[in-house]
């Protein structure tokens, strides 16, 4: 087409035919075909970070890579842990099994308080329902009996006529919720039945008068005395 006829038909709007693309289909000289651009086939998405093995597995580059069989660990990573022996397995079974039964040990301890407060729960209950209306303390008693009970000197205030049924042994001293109560020997017997650390005067007539020392008057300790 000459060069006026192509001018025309582009005045016309027409537009040249595209050149077609030269494909280089000739081997390459290492056997590989030519790609676009004279290269190779695209790789794969994740090559070329590591070279692979025969075997398809990739040779890590870098940090983080596992170690070649043999080669020795970095400084502060710990070595093969060694076999414990036969002692450093019994001293530790022997520790094992100590501290089992000390544990053992204090679950009983534990069961066993909690067993003798719900007993004296119980028992200081049943006491004080017995002791309903048994008391005999006297509002107008004015000689106080003192009497060894905790490891501490109590007293309670009694009349001439109580003073001498208490020493005689028929009459008695309870302590209920921090009060001393004086109660006829019946109730007294019938009180250590039921909670025998309640009982805190019981007379024996019988026993020498050096057991009780404040059994007679002449001791009474003087009331501004505190012990």
């Amino acid at each position: 087409m000459s060069d006026t006829l192509r001018d025309q038909l582009m005045g016309l709007g027409f537009k040249p035919a595209p050149k077609p693309e030269r494909k280089n289909d000739a081997p390459r000289r290492d056997g590989r075909p030519q790609g676009k651009g004279g290269h190779g086939q695209p790789k794969p998405q994740g090559a070329g970070k590591g070279d692979t093995t025969p075997g398809g597995e990739r040779r890590g580059h870098g940090r983080g890579g596992p170690g070649k069989p043999g080669q020795s660990r970095g400084p502060g990573q710990p070595g093969p842990r060694k076999p414990r022996s036969a002692e450093e397995m019994d001293l530790a079974k022997a520790y094992a099994i100590r501290a089992q039964k000390e544990k053992q040990e204090r679950i009983e301890s534990e069961r066993l308080k909690q067993e003798e407060a719900r007993v004296r729960r119980e028992a200081k209950a049943k006491l004080e329902e017995l002791l309903k209306d048994k008391s005999l303390n006297a509002e107008a008693a004015e000689i106080a009996r003192h009497f060894p009970y905790g490891g501490k000197i109590k007293r309670i205030y009694v009349t001439p006529e109580q003073l001498t049924a208490l020493n005689a042994g028929e009459l008695g001293v309870v302590q209920l919720n921090g009060r001393y109560l004086l109660v006829t020997a019946e109730v007294l017997a019938q009180s250590e039945a039921v909670f025998a650390a309640s009982v805190a005067l019981k007379v024996d007539p019988n026993a020498p008068a050096e057991e009780d020392p404040y059994a007679d008057p002449q001791y009474q300790v003087p009331d501004d005395l505190v012990w």
